[in-house]
């Protein structure tokens, strides 16, 4: 029984890393994607001032809601390009890499907001971004042991800026002169965008499928 077990993750490992340009190439469109959505909602929240914890999570979630769809779409679509299984294997490791700090860090945003955010007037709103900015990073990271290098960096990235953004949360001089709009809009917007131009940009022209 282990030595099947044993065999079996060899197996996905070892077609993981055969797979890994087929996950650059879909992680491009996904990443420009998501960073045009990202930078939409920000100027949307920004413009509308939308400032209420309550509000600023329905906003956020609904955008994160709309990204998680079209990467789904966009996945999907490779996929069936490359005459590949789409719910393989490889894919469930990856989506179980993701869904648990991505789960935490929704509970973690939603619970205190559900109870305080309704009349907070962004109070939330810095301590929000930055467990959101943590647990994203720390879901990319450890997809990025099965996805390019550049994930894993961008994922550690978003895990100290978070650290940061949480310490300075204490400092209300400094954090009130941050507007969290603006800053969503430049970590899940603006990064997002310049990756997945990097990532196309420096996509293999025949890589290995």
């Amino acid at each position: 029984m282990q030595t099947n077990r044993a065999a079996e993750n060899l197996q996905t490992i070892r077609t993981l890393m055969e797979r890994s340009a087929i996950y650059r190439r879909a992680l491009a469109p996904i990443l420009l994607l998501a960073g045009a959505i990202g930078v939409v909602t920000a100027a949307f929240g920004f413009f509308a001032s939308v400032k209420l914890s309550l509000a600023f999570l329905l906003l956020w979630l609904g955008a994160a809601a709309i990204a998680m769809l079209g990467a789904f779409l966009l996945a999907r679509r490779q996929a069936v390009k490359d005459k590949e299984a789409f719910w393989s294997g490889p894919t469930r490791r990856v989506t179980q890499a993701l869904s648990l700090p991505f789960l935490t860090g929704l509970f973690f945003s939603v619970l205190p907001t559900l109870m305080y955010g309704g009349y907070a007037p962004g109070i939330l709103n810095k301590f929000i971004v930055a467990l959101w900015m943590m647990f994203y990073g720390l879901a990319l990271f450890t997809a990025g042991f099965f996805m390019p290098r550049a994930i894993k960096v961008f994922g550690t990235f978003f895990v100290i800026s978070g650290w940061c953004l949480f310490l300075l949360g204490s400092m209300d001089k400094i954090s009130e002169q941050i507007n969290m709009h603006l800053l969503m809009g430049s970590f899940f917007g603006v990064l997002h965008l310049a990756l997945g131009a990097y990532l196309y940009l420096t996509e293999k022209k025949n890589p290995a499928a």
